[in-house]
């Protein structure tokens, strides 16, 4: 069985790559499950001191899963799983993948760094800010939305939050820069040089003061309630997603959301016709 999920190291930095090009890193269970097993490898490795997590090809991550065939084939195998979005056994799978590994990665002992180039799409979003640091290519498109750790709120000024979720557009790398998400912003060219640059001096310093530095930061962090948020959030996904409402799909398996912001990618006005489009495998 191919692997979703690549795991490399080099003296004390460890890199974890989404590897699944041909649907631009679309985030399978598979995919996700081998991404949290690759993160808990570099966490419990004592000579790592760093992980960066990036995607193969051209893209970070396209989002979720909607519907490859081995995504389909994966649902249809695990036991007591009856049908999509129906029984507790889904629910808790559904869960796990989407919520629990997010804040788990949140919070992992070693700090992480999200190295984003391309499309950055809804579940995309969830992996680089659950992430310590994202350093972004120039070319990287990020679109927000409400998804299952939804930490827009926190990664960008609550009115430009709500700003894009109404309007489902992307920011591109300059913007999300200037907004907060992306800590820094290369050419193409230069991110992975930044990146492990930059990887490289986070391992210069010592364990315990990066470790606690991490874990002080986020402490700040849910002293305002983030983690409480995140699972409020979670059960306003969930009832989003079984009302049905805006949760419609295209025939290129993309949210409706995800459509209309591709759209105004190319220019698009509304009541114009789409043309043809890159066809991530979202979201």
């Amino acid at each position: 069985m191919s692997s979703d999920v690549l795991y490399d190291t080099n003296n004390a930095i460890a890199t974890i790559t989404l590897n699944r090009p041909r649907f631009f890193n679309a985030q399978s269970w598979k995919l996700l499950e081998e991404l949290d097993l690759a993160l808990e490898r570099a966490a419990a490795d004592p000579n790592v001191r760093v992980a960066v997590v990036r995607g193969a090809g051209k893209h970070f991550s396209s989002g979720h899963d909607l519907g490859t065939p081995e995504q389909l084939e994966d649902e249809a195998s695990r036991a007591g799983i009856v049908g999509r979005g129906e029984g507790i056994e889904f629910y808790e799978q559904f869960r796990k993948v989407n919520l629990d590994f997010t804040l788990k990665w949140r919070n992992l002992p070693i700090p992480t760094i999200a190295m984003v180039q391309g499309y950055c799409i809804y579940g995309g979003w969830m992996i680089a800010a659950s992430m310590d640091v994202i350093f972004a290519a120039r070319d990287a498109q990020f679109l927000a939305g409400l998804f299952e750790y939804f930490s827009v709120p926190w990664d960008i000024p609550v009115r430009k939050a709500k700003e894009l979720i109404l309007e489902s557009r992307f920011i591109d790398a300059e913007e999300a820069h200037a907004l907060g998400l992306a800590n820094r912003v290369y050419d193409l060219d230069q991110l992975e040089t930044e990146t492990y640059n930059y990887a490289a001096r986070i391992a210069e310093n010592p364990r315990a003061a990066v470790r606690m530095g991490k874990l002080a930061v986020n402490k700040a962090q849910d002293a305002q309630g983030f983690s409480a948020n995140m699972e409020a959030a979670f059960a306003d996904f969930m009832l989003a997603h079984h009302t049905g409402n805006g949760w419609q799909r295209t025939e290129e398996r993309r949210l409706g959301g995800v459509d209309l912001a591709l759209r105004g990618l190319r220019g698009e006005r509304a009541g114009q016709t789409p043309t043809s489009s890159p066809k991530a495998k979202d979201s």
